[in-house]
């Protein structure tokens, strides 16, 4: 199909379906109709997240548990094809990255514009809500948002990710000209340091146990890295900073000894930013370090309001965010993705699955 084209419309679709965790099989499922307000999506590009890999591996990610066959993927975009009656600023044709959480809109958080915190949110790929591994989806209208010609569906998928690294940089108030430092290159860490880039930071600094990750950092915008497994992480800041430390630090590998690593970056009077999530409830920290540098903390959980300006930075052709997708994978092969993001920390950065074809 092009843009703008009549187009016919399958009974059935195919779909990736979990039926438990580490076993994806591929389903013929009825194409779903959309409702008056929402649209029906073309999937083309779908990433695979560590939170989808958490659910592939270990069947949950807290209070939140895979109890019923589910459909992960949630950083996806495609063409709608069709659209409900009430549905008016978007038609059949249009290119659009998805924002995958449907909120109520009329609860205090919504309404404070802090949607994320929403209780009634409805995550694609979170328990129970099926995910993008799909070739068709249906979702409201008003989490969809038109991409122009010249953003690949790739890019538009990673949109999800890097909304994560805008919202932690409005969490923190990054300012132009300051400094920062990123512990954790995986795919969201590397997104972060693309935001951060944005948002005009001077000096990013990131560590990582993995030279690829890193080689990636340096094309994302980051200025200095460092391999924790050869060298010490605070010693190298300190001698960048002039041993006064970072402006703000954010942990996103959710490790415990990062964390901590973060918060000793700091200048005092600086900024951390917890965005990865350990796997454990309670970490050691150093609340006198804390309250005697009066360090700000900022808890971040996901995003809101961050989709329209990620397209516009992704769009400004600054962020080679094409060249982190290192594994490519049609639908019918999501079993392989899956564990290819699994057992190949050391070698793939992102891996993307096409329900519609490469």
């Amino acid at each position: 199909m092009t843009r703008h084209e009549p187009y016919e419309l399958p009974v059935t679709m195919k779909a990736a379906v979990m039926t438990k965790p580490g076993h994806i099989i591929i389903e013929e499922q009825p194409v779903p109709t959309p409702s008056a307000n929402e649209v029906l999506v073309k999937v083309m590009a779908v990433g695979v997240c560590g939170s989808d890999v958490h659910y592939f591996e270990h069947g949950r990610i807290g209070r939140f548990i895979v109890e019923k066959p589910i459909i992960l993927g949630h950083e996806c975009a495609g063409m709608i094809v069709a659209v409900g009656e009430h549905v008016s600023r978007l038609k059949p044709g249009d290119r659009v990255a998805i924002e995958p959480g449907v909120t109520c809109g009329r609860c205090h958080a919504c309404k404070e514009g802090r949607y994320n915190l929403c209780p009634d949110v409805q995550f694609l790929a979170t328990p129970p809500v099926d995910g993008a591994f799909v070739e068709y989806m249906v979702i409201r209208e008003d989490m969809v948002f038109p991409i122009p010609d010249q953003l690949t569906y790739e890019e538009a998928a990673m949109n999800e990710p890097f909304s994560v690294g805008i919202h932690a940089a409005r969490r923190s108030k990054l300012a132009p000209g300051t400094t920062l430092a990123i512990m954790g290159m995986g795919p969201v860490g590397l997104m972060a340091v693309a935001a951060a880039k944005s948002f005009g930071v001077q000096t990013i600094i990131v560590t990582d146990l993995e030279e690829v990750r890193l080689e990636a950092a340096r094309r994302m915008g980051a200025t200095h890295t460092i391999n924790v497994r050869h060298e010490d992480a605070l010693t190298v800041i300190k001698e960048i900073t002039g041993g006064i430390g970072v402006d703000t630090a954010w942990e996103t590998a959710g490790n415990p000894k990062a964390l901590q690593s973060a918060l000793y970056s700091l200048r005092r009077g600086g900024k951390l930013a917890i965005v990865g999530l350990p796997s454990q409830d309670e970490i050691a920290i150093n609340v006198p370090f804390i309250a005697d540098n009066e360090v700000d903390i900022y808890g971040i959980f996901r995003y809101a309001n961050t989709y329209p300006a990620g397209i516009a930075f992704l769009s400004s052709g600054q962020h080679d965010v094409m060249s982190l997708i290192t594994d490519r994978y049609p639908l019918e092969e999501t079993q392989q993705a899956m564990e290819r993001a699994l057992y190949n920390k050391s070698g793939s950065l992102k891996v993307m699955v096409y329900p519609n074809g490469m």
